[in-house]
């Protein structure tokens, strides 16, 4: 079970007065919670204080109707979380709650900084603390340390700051969502009871009864108060990197990305797959749950027919409770179990979204050898991942990628399997679309910025001052706004760059 990446983070943030903000999140976290499942948390304002309760666990492990109940106001923002920099625990949870000398930010991080170390270094020599590893701190630090209008600080922080970042903060009276230059993770806008939403996918609209409007753009600067939406371009146009694993893995397949419904992505990468890599069979099966819709698209390009073959358990890795010796050693079916009425006797081809370290894959294959499988025939529908991401992805080193130093043949052998084949790189741009506008960076070991090839996100694990590790609530005093620039009124969605002026 340890062959999957994990996903990037999950950021939500709406601003609507007349809804109840929390439980709105809560929902909004809900449909984001694929994206991580280590902590959750949500943070209010009421326009005068910032409130604040994060936790260890699955959204509804972290919030209940009495956790709830505190977080009143007209904005929120939240966070479900997997850890790409920094560990595992509650005092990494997310949104963090920070204090500079002209106030109080909080903020959500879906992405994962290069240069964070560095920054951090020089701003420690300058007298500052940090109280928790992450990036995502010294996102907000630096944020709240930079003179400026809002405008002028995000603008700084663009020149600075080097990776993936897509960002949801709140203020007492303002939220606010930014995307880096490059775009790397995925951000949104969409409209809700007169109010406006933004989230990682478009998903969460659709759980909450909002309406999705538009991307936000990489290096936007979406700010919404009461008096309405701003936006601002306050980074120079930089050659897009949208990270293609959003439509082979990450991304739900009911989200829409760069205009285009995932699950239709998905079904045209099975297409391809089944005219680059076709193979005698009786049945066409997909390991769940990402593989399903490109197994559908194979069954349909290859004529065949197609059947679910393995049924996953999905509660498997929601749990802090860690199988025994024994159940370890069963390893994969504790995910997965073959119907054997299906695929027995049968010739099969199994379409699996990728493979990083193979050590899931045998297991498949032996588990569907012993349930009576014919034949069997893996087909992925994304290249060899060679090279390591750096951005948001915590997939495996680049000495763990099964795929850095063998061949294909030499892959096959170490499955098992009768047969293997990848969807090329030409392939996957074809399905796609767009694909000049994605980073291929895991594929190709081309980056869209510098980077580190050994870096480790552990890297900031150093002696911190912080206050313990248990959920917290947290209640602050009210920050006096500073005059603001005329912004557009509620219910009218500004284009990128709609509006100059600054957002303070």
């Amino acid at each position: 079970m340890g062959d999957q990446m994990r996903e990037a983070c999950g950021v939500f943030g709406i601003f609507a007065p007349d809804l109840d903000v929390a439980r709105t999140t809560f929902y909004g976290l809900y449909a984001l919670q694929h994206r991580g499942q280590e902590s959750a948390g949500i943070c209010t304002t009421d326009g005068g204080r910032l409130r604040l309760r994060t936790g260890m666990g699955l959204v509804s492990q972290v919030f209940d109707e009495n956790a709830l109940a505190p977080l009143h106001g007209s904005a929120a923002i939240g966070h479900t979380r997997y850890s790409t920099t920094g560990s595992s625990r509650a005092r990494n949870a997310q949104p963090l709650l920070l204090q500079g000398s002209e106030g109080e930010l909080a903020l959500a991080h879906n992405g994962n900084v290069v240069n964070a170390s560095q920054v951090r270094d020089s701003m420690e020599r300058e007298g500052h603390q940090f109280h928790t590893s992450t990036d995502s701190e010294v996102i907000g630090k630096f944020l709240l340390d930079t003179p400026g209008t809002w405008g002028e600080r995000f603008a700084h922080l663009m020149r600075t700051f080097s990776g993936a970042y897509s960002l949801a903060l709140l203020t007492p009276d303002r939220l606010m969502a930014a995307r880096d230059p490059r775009g790397v993770r995925p951000l949104c806008l969409g409209t809700v009871d007169g109010g406006y939403v933004v989230a990682s996918e478009s998903c969460a609209f659709d759980h909450i009864g909002a309406e999705f409007v538009r991307n936000i753009a990489p290096g936007e600067l979406i700010t919404i108060t009461a008096e309405g939406l701003k936006s601002e371009q306050v980074a120079a146009n930089e050659e897009p990197a949208g990270c293609v694993f959003e439509h082979i893995y990450f991304a739900r397949p009911d989200s829409k990305l760069d205009g285009t419904l995932v699950y239709s992505s998905r079904l045209a990468m099975g297409e391809e797959l089944a005219r680059e890599q076709p193979a005698d069979a009786d049945l066409v099966i997909g390991v769940p749950d990402s593989a399903t819709a490109a197994a559908v698209g194979y069954a349909r390009g290859a004529g065949l027919p197609y059947a679910e073959g393995l049924v996953k358990n999905r509660y498997v890795g929601r749990t802090f409770i860690q199988p025994d010796q024994r159940l370890r050693e069963l390893g994969v079916n504790l995910k997965f179990n073959p119907l054997r009425e299906v695929i027995e006797g049968k010739r099969l081809i199994v379409v699996d979204d990728s493979i990083v370290r193979g050590t899931t894959t045998p297991r498949i294959v032996k588990m569907l050898r012993a349930a009576g499988a014919a034949e069997i025939h893996m087909r992925i529908c994304a290249p060899p991942i060679r090279h390591a991401c750096f951005f948001g992805v915590d997939m495996a080193t680049r000495g763990e990628l099964i795929a850095s130093d063998r061949t294909v043949p030499e892959i096959l052998e170490l499955m098992g399997a009768d047969s293997l084949g990848y969807l090329s790189l030409e392939g996957l741009v074809r399905a796609i679309g767009l694909g000049d506008r994605h980073c291929l960076a895991c594929f190709t070991g081309d980056y869209p910025v510098p980077v580190q090839l050994e870096m480790d996100k552990m890297a900031l694990e150093r002696p911190l001052t912080f206050d313990g590790d248990s959920p917290r609530l947290v209640a602050n005093a009210a920050v006096q706004s500073a005059p603001r620039s005329a912004p557009l009124p509620m219910g009218l969605p500004a284009t990128p760059g709609a509006v100059k002026q600054s957002s303070d």
